[in-house]
């Protein structure tokens, strides 16, 4: 049996290109910039004196781009510019992979996505002028030419029908500075240079690069950060956002390679948890992926990510000793980045213990200050249980953490492991019971009528009803539950949700936990002994049950259909008793 040689469909191929590879068909302008830079990096490996320019002539059908590179003879113009994918001749030549930009073998086929036809004209030092034209449904031809006035190559481009717009001068010239501004060669379009091969960390100062951030960012940064990674052969500046970023959305950064743009919107170049930042780096050993707009994420780049996130986190720790105010500011503004990393870092946990002031019914203190005051750190774990303790804590002296912000439970827990004799716990709502003052046995005797009438009112809905003495004495009652009491009441109202599978299920996990939530009235409060003293039952019932429902709105607790009913029986019955009924006219 004979083999047969594959047969391509070139228009196939630039539809694959158009459409699957590259996000745009400007980026034939940045192939046929590399292409030119490739052929002056060749000529200038054999003779470092070589100019290097590249001019570019357009006028809004055609598109002429030339170099003063190795060029090319007969024999290569067909190896590299008529066989599709093969890269070993292109190496033999001198295009030397890790010396050059191109890797892929596609070079200008991208050209065919703007272009019908493609014309090269190619001089070698030591060899003839060459023409090549190839069109884009596969057909080439190759013959001499008149030669060239100087050593290089010089690839035209007929606009096609409907791609007018890529020949436009303008475009052009916004195309040269976005994918060349950083290329150390003389780029003239029309005969007018168009870049300095600058970058912006090579400028004078800081002020250059806060110039640079406000005109191709879009904001004045809160700070600069210089990068460096000489294992990737990476050069380049973090700019730290000086608004919050949302940590849902992956941080992408401007990455050129060896000075050409490969992507304005790269991930990955740095760890998830910096999202306050956003980079603009120039690599000559990362590898891009075939469509050379990303960074192929292998090993070389994980360890880059590491040694970058290592320079981010260094910054701030600097800023901890040498600025704390812009310390204190930037916390204030990118909190949850350094929350990120300070659970897995441990010279990040302790700036958090120093430095990022936590939310507490006493204001907002650092853990060192917390520590100092308190000894202990007690925190809850929800945003709702320290709305509902909040107060009564300050009243007893006592200092809670809300720890229900994201992080903050799991650094809280987590600063013991690098502060010496630093103690933190969770806050159990029940322990506030304890605090509060017993009343003496003669109250106790007096009140245990009122107090067993309470209970058989809240029986339904499962509450324990207790009686204390604390401050402040404007809040009648307060309603605990402990977490084991929570959980319970949770998983009995999931399982009469769901079907009867789950809900035998989750009775397995039942464990008949007899804690009960507490309805803790305050006999401090005038409300609550005037409670007491009320000679109607039915009244005094009523009172009960709309207590009941104040101190669960007032400590932010769900209401179930149970409450509910309870709530709107109190409020019915209270207001009934409080209307005097009207003699009926008509009797």
């Amino acid at each position: 049996m004979g083999s047969e040689n594959f047969r391509v469909d070139l228009q196939g191929v630039v539809d694959l290109l158009s459409h699957h590879l590259y996000s745009s068909p400007r980026v034939y302008l940045r192939e046929l910039l590399q292409n030119a830079v490739d052929a002056v990096t060749a000529r200038r490996a054999g003779d470092a004196t070589a100019p290097g320019t590249i001019g570019i002539v357009v006028d809004g059908q055609r598109l002429s781009i030339s170099d003063s590179g190795i060029g090319l003879r007969p024999d290569e113009v067909r190896e590299l510019l008529a066989t599709i994918g093969r890269s070993s001749k292109r190496d033999e030549i001198g295009f030397a992979r890790t010396e050059f930009l191109g890797q892929f073998g596609i070079g200008l086929l991208s050209a065919f996505m703007v272009a019908d036809e493609i014309e090269v004209v190619t001089r070698p030092a030591d060899g003839p002028t060459t023409r090549w034209n190839g069109t884009a449904d596969g057909r080439y031809t190759i013959g001499e030419a008149a030669d060239r006035d100087a050593v290089g190559t010089t690839v035209t481009l007929q606009a096609r029908r409907g791609a007018e717009q890529w020949f436009k001068t303008a475009t052009v010239i916004e195309l040269v500075k976005l994918f060349g501004a950083l290329l150390p060669l003389e780029i003239t379009v029309n005969g007018e240079r168009v870049t300095d091969g600058v970058a912006p960390w090579e400028g004078n100062g800081r002020a250059d690069l806060v110039g640079y951030a406000q005109d191709h960012l879009g904001f004045t940064p809160f700070d600069v950060i210089p990068l460096n990674n000489p294992a990737a052969g990476l050069t380049g500046v973090a700019f730290v956002l000086p608004f919050a970023a949302n940590p849902a959305e992956r941080a992408t950064h401007r990455v050129y390679l060896k000075r050409m743009l490969l992507a304005e919107g790269v991930e990955g170049l740095l760890p998830d948890w910096a999202f306050f930042v956003r980079a603009v780096i120039d690599t000559s050993e990362l590898r891009p992926t075939a469509s050379r707009e990303a960074l192929f994420d292998d090993g070389h780049l994980e360890t880059t990510r590491e040694a970058l996130g290592e320079q981010l986190r260094g910054w701030m720790v600097r800023l901890g000793s040498t600025d704390p105010q812009k310390l204190d500011r930037f916390l204030g503004i990118h909190q949850l980045g350094v929350k990120a990393l300070a659970l897995h870092d441990d010279e990040m946990l302790r700036l958090v213990h120093r430095w990022l002031r936590f939310e507490t019914n006493h204001g907002r203190m650092t853990a060192a200050e917390l520590q100092e005051r308190k000894g202990e750190i007690r925190y809850v774990g929800t945003i709702e249980e320290f709305r509902q303790l909040a107060a009564v804590a300050s009243a007893q002296d006592l200092t809670i953490v809300n720890a229900g912000y994201t992080y903050d439970a799991e650094l809280l827990h987590r600063l013991p492991d690098v502060v010496p004799d630093l103690v933190t716990s969770r806050f159990d709502p029940t322990e506030l019971s304890t605090s509060f003052d017993g009343l003496d046995p003669q109250t106790e005797l007096e009140l245990r009528p009122f107090v067993q009438l309470a209970q058989e009112t809240l029986d339904p809905v499962g509450c324990e009803v207790v009686v204390r003495a604390f401050d402040p004495a404007s809040l009648s009652a307060i309603y605990l539950v402990d977490r084991s009491a929570q959980f319970a009441s949770e998983l009995r109202a999931t399982r009469e949700r769901t079907d009867a599978l789950w809900s035998e299920v989750l009775g397995a996990l039942d464990t008949n936990d007899d804690s009960r939530p507490q309805l803790v009235l305050n006999h401090r409060s005038p409300l609550v002994r005037r409670m007491a003293a009320l000679a109607d039952p039915e009244l005094a019932r009523l009172a009960v049950e709309g207590l009941y429902g104040h101190a669960l709105m007032l400590g932010y607790h769900p209401i179930g259909p149970a409450d509910s009913a309870l709530v709107n029986r109190s409020f019915l019955g209270l207001l009934d008793q409080a209307v005097p009924t009207a003699e009926d006219p008509t009797r």
